[in-house]
């Protein structure tokens, strides 16, 4: 019997795909690399041109010559302040977020469509960052030697309440999510589910198509609200049952594991970190940026410093950000292999992800920037497990669209 070289089989996923679908998503993905130093860029650009404006600082002493408190002040000036960075966002956001995807085929949506889209967005980012800029601002004045702290513990509260509304009432604005129909894929998916303490009416089938057309899947919300959904691209591009079971088995993984819990944790560490580090370099850097007229730390029409501020910080932290999230996906990955064990049901869907994440980055790139491990290393996870388990290939059982209901 010939023995099992997961070497071997690695190269051969790989392999199915083309030298040139290869050298065009290397070429996507470093310069999605690229990206993320340019949007960092623009974004300072914005917050300075904002704050050159003096838009802010007349509205704050307008609204205080007119009796307003500091709440309501704070609240009107940093509704400006984002409204504004929105407005000045949106060119590069078309081009990065659209006319990219697009030039690459990884969106089918109409510009028009894209725009709506990004305009909903807006209004609940403005809102919702309004209000909760105005509470850190509240807590600055209120607190001010210990303000990052208590923003910090605010941040995790935000990021835990979005998680608990986001699937409910923001999720359906953009696309329509159903269970699962019945059939080969609905009867496999909940066979998973209950093998692995997974409510099986948590498991959605959504149109991802509308907007992207990548091979994707995800786990969101929390508590009663939390959910597994499907993309239907992944059905679009024949999957089979071994590549769903895999891909449902790596989500439940994020499920199970209670990965929600331990990103709202690492965020409010790593939010409190970069707070920490504002309230220390915030003269500093109002200084940089020429905040003429802004009060201090504790004055909404700074906003923009300490806005340009966070961007550059999460620059810096965006590597050990892009660690704690592969760090999640492996151990996601561990959980579909020994439970849903299905090595090349796995491999085969990693590689349909490859046209948006190059296969074999170099070690130092894959640290630096890359919020999944590479798909070489995760196909290799899969077949070393295959040899492990001395596992024989699975049949390839494929999905007709009357099993998906379409």
């Amino acid at each position: 019997m010939k023995t099992f070289d997961p070497e071997a089989a690695t190269a051969a996923y790989l392999a199915t795909l083309s030298p040139d679908a290869h050298a065009r998503a290397t070429a996507y993905t470093q310069g999605g690399h690229w990206l993320i130093l340019w949007t960092a860029v623009v974004g300072v650009a914005v917050y300075w041109l904002i704050l050159r404006s003096g838009l802010l600082v007349r509205l704050r002493d307008r609204l205080e010559g007119r009796g307003l408190g500091p709440l309501p002040t704070s609240i009107a000036v940093l509704a400006l302040a984002l409204t504004a960075e929105t407005v000045l966002n949106l060119p590069w956001a078309a081009w990065s977020d659209w006319a990219r995807e697009k030039a690459y085929g990884l969106t089918s949506q109409a510009f028009v469509g894209w725009l709506g889209e990004y305009l909903v967005y807006a209004l609940i980012w403005v809102v919702t960052s309004t209000l909760l800029a105005a509470g850190v601002y509240a807590l600055i004045r209120r607190s001010p030697r210990l303000w990052w702290a208590w923003s910090g513990a605010l941040v995790s509260l935000v990021f835990i309440l979005s998680m608990l509304v986001w699937p409910v009432f923001i999720d359906p604005l953009f696309n329509r999510y159903e269970p699962a129909p019945p059939g080969p894929v609905r009867d496999a998916v909940v066979a998973l589910a209950e093998a692995n303490g997974v409510p099986s009416d948590r498991i959605f089938i959504y149109d991802g198509s509308r907007q992207s057309n990548r091979y994707t899947a995800n786990v969101s919300g929390l508590l009663g609200s939390a959910r597994i959904a499907m993309s239907d691209v992944m059905f679009q591009k024949d999957a089979d049952i071994a590549e769903v079971r895999a891909v449902v088995g790596h989500e439940m993984g994020h499920y199970v594991l209670g990965h929600v819990w331990w990103r709202a944790g690492f965020l409010s560490v790593m939010a409190v970190l970069a707070l920490l580090l504002v309230d220390r370099l915030f003269p500093l850097a109002a200084r940089w940026l020429g905040a003429s007229g802004v009060r201090g730390l504790s004055d909404p029409a700074g906003y923009p410093v300490l806005g340009a501020m966070i961007v550059v910080l999460g620059l810096v932290g965006n590597p050990v950000a892009a660690s704690f999230t592969r760090w999640a996906e492996v151990e996601s990955d561990r959980f579909s292999l020994e439970r849903a064990q299905e090595p090349d049901g796995l491999a085969r869907a990693l590689v349909k992800t490859i046209e948006y994440r190059a296969a074999t980055p170099g070690r130092l790139e894959e640290i630096l920037f890359y919020t999944h491990p590479s798909v070489g290393s995760r196909v290799r996870m899969a077949m070393d497990w295959k040899a492990a388990q001395q596992a024989e290939p699975m049949p390839v059982t494929l999905v007709r669209p009357g099993d998906l209901g379409r």
